[in-house]
């Protein structure tokens, strides 16, 4: 019993220090956002969207890599194998630096062709556009690079790092914003550049503090040719997966403008900016419970893990819940308030890709019991085939001349088989109880949607002319969200464990 409550006592404190790093980034996340489309203009925020998005891509190689670095080193945490974990992280940088490298050969040679000779750039812009392709391969092996070290502090649950870390990088971004105004540089190439920068600044910083505070991440570069083989056998299927992910997301990015232009991207560049902030919520919950996750699985204690996740699925589809409905309902008052000049479809973008949000609340902590069981063959078949149809049905529906909206809708009905396909293989996997997730889990958030997205459809809560009007609109409806989650849809118990987690919060330093 102890044990569980140092648990929840630790899920507390990472989720508030989580929320304070997110509040900050999100603040400057959406100022940014604004004045980077404002000095940039439609055509290159679209530009630099579609091309990062492009180089992105190449995560189809790295991806899996980095699910599987991270699931092994938090597994290895909960078992308390130090030595193990040492030999983990070293042979963890060795790969990620090969496979860098190799990233970067491959981006080079594919990327500079694909920009040249298929993509959708104004000639005057094109250099520009290769400038933003060179910055975001080395961006992208940066990143690459500072995953094991990322993987580290997350498994030791140390996300006072990511909240004090975050705000550097914040900081660093807020310079980006005046660097843009006052310079007389091309603008795109500057942001570009300035990006790049900030990235290898916060991967020092990361290694630094790691270095510090972490015994396993002084060792030696090395390769143990027994974990290697073990790793490859879970990377080889997570690569298949995580391909289809990424030919799902940044491959429609790119479909978005060969049929329909830049000013599509910078479109899908905003909507995307204002679902990382929405979602943020809901990724900070996840990421101080997804290690307990996994250390659960690890220690044997499955009746824990099953409650941890169909209790995270439920309070991530209520966080998110009540924030998105009060967004939905005035978009067009926040976009013509956030932005200077709103690309079309933004508004129907937002709204889907939210909505798209609410079905990864219910994959998020699926997926890391999956992965924390470590046999993931089967799924990963399901998910390639399933996400593989999506991009052709996109394709498939872009030719035919339908609107852009239509590859958000297909991303929409999809997940919902790659939900089933989830819950299949969680049951046979770790036995996992399928019924009582749909009982105590997808019955109650759907029944409080459903309540909700009527009343606030048939109040007369929304079309905001003034910021007044904006925020009473807001609160009331929020309140309204939110008192539904209470009364329909979490229990007793889930409502004392709450209280706990909060209490728990409040007496840390006792």
């Amino acid at each position: 019993m102890p044990k569980v409550s140092d648990n929840n006592k630790r899920i507390a404190k990472n989720t508030m220090l989580l929320y304070g790093r997110m509040l900050f980034m999100m603040a400057v996340s959406l100022f940014t956002s604004r004045v980077t489309l404002a000095a940039l203009g439609v055509t290159d925020y679209g530009i630099y969207n579609v091309v990062g998005g492009m180089v992105a891509m190449f995560s189809i190689l790295s991806g899996s890599l980095s699910v599987t670095i991270g699931r092994y080193i938090t597994f290895e945490v909960g078992k308390g194998n130090k030595d193990r974990l040492k030999t983990i992280f070293s042979t963890s940088v060795s790969i990620q630096l090969l496979m860098a490298l190799a990233i970067c050969l491959i981006a080079e040679i594919v990327g500079v062709w694909f920009l040249d000779n298929k993509m959708v750039i104004p000639s005057d812009r094109l250099y520009a556009a290769h400038w933003v392709l060179q910055l975001s391969i080395l961006t992208f092996a940066v990143n690459l690079i500072s995953v094991p070290y990322n993987s580290v502090i997350v498994a030791h649950e140390k996300m006072s790092a990511f909240a004090y870390i975050s705000i550097l990088e914040a900081v660093l971004k807020l310079a980006i914003v005046y660097m843009l105004y006052v310079s007389p540089v091309d603008k795109l190439v500057l942001y570009a550049v300035m990006l790049a920068c900030v990235s290898i600044v916060i991967r020092l910083v990361y290694g630094w503090y790691c270095k510090r505070h972490f015994e396993e991440t002084h060792c030696r570069l090395s390769f143990d040719k027994g974990l290697l083989r073990d790793m490859f056998g879970f990377i080889g299927w997570a690569f298949w997966g995580n391909g289809v992910v990424v030919l799902k997301d940044q491959g429609a990015n790119v479909l978005l403008n060969l049929f329909c232009g830049p000013a599509v991207n910078a479109a899908r560049g905003v909507a995307v900016q204002v679902n990382n902030a929405v979602y943020s919520f809901v990724q900070n919950f996840m990421m101080a419970v997804n290690p307990q996750i996994t250390k659960s699985y690890s220690t044997g204690n499955l009746a824990d893990m099953h409650k941890l996740v169909i209790r995270s699925a439920k309070f991530g589809f209520f966080i998110l819940l009540v924030l998105l409905m009060p967004v939905c309902a005035n978009i067009n008052y926040i976009l013509g308030l956030w932005l200077v000049e709103v690309p079309e479809h933004t508004a129907n973008f937002i709204v889907l890709v939210l909505l798209y949000s609410l079905l990864e609340c219910y994959c998020h902590p699926l997926v890391t019991g999956v992965l924390a069981q470590g046999d993931i063959k089967r799924y990963e078949i399901a998910i390639t085939v399933i996400y593989s149809l999506n991009f052709l049905a996109s394709y498939v529906f872009l030719k035919l001349g339908m609107q852009p909206e239509v590859v958000f809708v297909l991303n929409i009905v999809f997940k919902a088989f790659v939900i089933v396909a989830l819950l299949w293989h969680s049951r046979n996997k770790y036995a996992f109880p399928i019924g009582a997730f749909l009982r105590k889990c997808v019955m109650r958030t759907v029944a409080v949607f459903l309540i909700s997205a009527a009343v606030v459809w048939l109040l007369p809560v929304s079309g905001c002319d003034n910021f007044l009007d904006f925020a009473v609109c807001s609160f009331v409806i929020f309140v309204l969200c939110a008192s539904l989650v209470y009364f329909l849809g979490i229990t007793k118990n889930e409502a004392a464990y709450i209280k706990n987690m909060v209490a728990s919060k409040l007496h840390l330093r006792h």
